[in-house]
């Protein structure tokens, strides 16, 4: 049994695929996720959202793209 691991999306990426990557971990929908973070983000005063995407965008490493 192979072990998924949380990276940045190379395929679903907007900015830095942090959103893709958490969305293929959890196996949610990626534009459902997107929405979400949008607005939480918007009713939450933006920095915190904000800040929580660029810590992420630093921890998470980027998905190899192999063809």
């Amino acid at each position: 049994m192979s072990k998924q691991k949380l990276m940045r999306s190379s395929k679903e990426k907007m900015f830095a695929g942090v959103l893709g990557g958490i969305a293929d971990y959890l196996g949610w929908d990626v534009t459902i996720l997107r929405i979400v973070f949008v607005l939480v983000t918007a009713f939450s005063n933006m920095f915190p959202g904000i800040i929580i995407y660029i810590i992420l965008w630093i921890l998470m490493p980027e998905e190899l793209d192999i063809r």
